[in-house]
């Protein structure tokens, strides 16, 4: 007997014309638009191949050691966040009070009294707590050691530094501010941490701002919150995109413009402008002022000190000065 005579054994066909679909699969047909380059699709050969280069350009320049800080960045090499990884330099930055946008915690980790106070205090702080498993931690961090935290720091928001000594001679004048203004304005100081304590100086001595240029100079990094003591809530930082231009624009507005160097036309203690509108300019402890900096300060000063000495670091330098300024504005007020 035939198997066609089986149920299902013969194969049916549908005659005639089929119904269309209505243009319903017209989307799957449409293109996708160009194929991206090997090098932008993250699976590619050529994107970790170049991800690899680029790690090794920046092992090689920095010297091989990563930071306990470190930055990663935007479009254009602008810097987007930093990331502080590491239980010491996590607990340390959450306790002086380091704005975090995030806190992350490896998923099971070993929990000690840093992973615990950590937690206790961004918690406090309101800030996220996220988990993620330790291949999304290395990634994150480009291998660095984390020991299971590692905190999200948003990139710190200058103000523009014209903008900002106007607005602070604009308030003293009509009474809100009851000192003369005080500004400090860096000149090729590159280290994070002399940022910092010069931040914390001038909160301490009743200062308005701190002013850093564009380029070639320190910026308000976890290093300098940290070093500021917490003092970078108090004083704004703000960048000038040109130094010398900014220093002309202070003069017109009023600020008598004062250079610290060894060499100077006056000595600290016999200045007479610290009841003035200041800005007090302090260059690296190498360097000194630049040349066109020197030039288009008001005047030079300089602090006593002894002939063994060279020179002062540049924070301390800043310490001095500010204290000798709000001890004259003390006795002559």
């Amino acid at each position: 007997m035939a198997n066609s005579s089986r149920s299902g054994a013969v194969r049916k066909t549908k005659k005639g014309p089929s119904v269309g679909t209505g243009g319903h699969g017209r989307k799957a047909l449409e293109g996708k638009g160009p194929t991206p380059k090997a090098s932008e699709r993250t699976y590619h050969k050529a994107f970790k191949n170049e991800e690899l280069a680029e790690r090794s350009a920046a092992k090689h320049s920095g010297g091989g050691s990563k930071p306990a800080g470190r930055r990663t960045n935007g479009p254009k090499g602008r810097a987007t966040e930093e990331l502080v990884t590491g239980r010491n330099s996590v607990v340390e930055a959450l306790r002086a009070g380091i704005p975090a946008k995030a806190l992350y915690v490896a998923v099971r980790v070993d929990m000690d009294e840093r992973v615990r106070e950590s937690i206790k205090l961004a918690t406090e702080r309101g800030i996220p707590l996220l988990e993620a498993h330790k291949p999304e931690l290395d990634r994150l961090t480009e291998d660095a050691i984390h020991q299971g935290l590692v905190l999200q720091i948003p990139p710190y928001e200058y103000e523009d530094a014209v903008d900002t000594a106007s607005d602070i001679i604009a308030k003293w004048k009509k009474g809100h501010i009851a000192n003369a203004p005080l500004i400090v304005a860096l000149d090729g100081i590159t280290d994070t941490r002399n940022l910092g304590a010069i931040i914390r100086s001038v909160s301490a001595f009743s200062g308005h701002a701190v002013i850093v240029p564009e380029r070639r100079s320190a910026g308000v990094t976890a290093a300098a919150w940290k070093t500021s003591a917490g003092a970078a809530v108090r004083v704004p930082v703000a960048k000038a995109p040109n130094l010398n231009r900014a220093i002309g624009a202070f003069q017109k507005m009023g600020y008598f413009v004062l250079g610290l160097d060894g060499d100077g036309d006056v000595s600290l203690p016999d200045l007479t402008l610290a009841t003035e509108p200041v800005c007090l300019v302090v260059g690296s402890e190498g360097k000194g002022l630049s040349r066109l900096v020197r030039e288009n300060c008001d005047q030079i000063v300089s602090i006593p000190i002894d002939s063994a000495m060279e020179s002062l670091n540049a924070s301390m330098a800043v310490g001095i000065s500010l204290y000798e300024i709000s001890r004259q504005r003390a006795v002559q007020g």
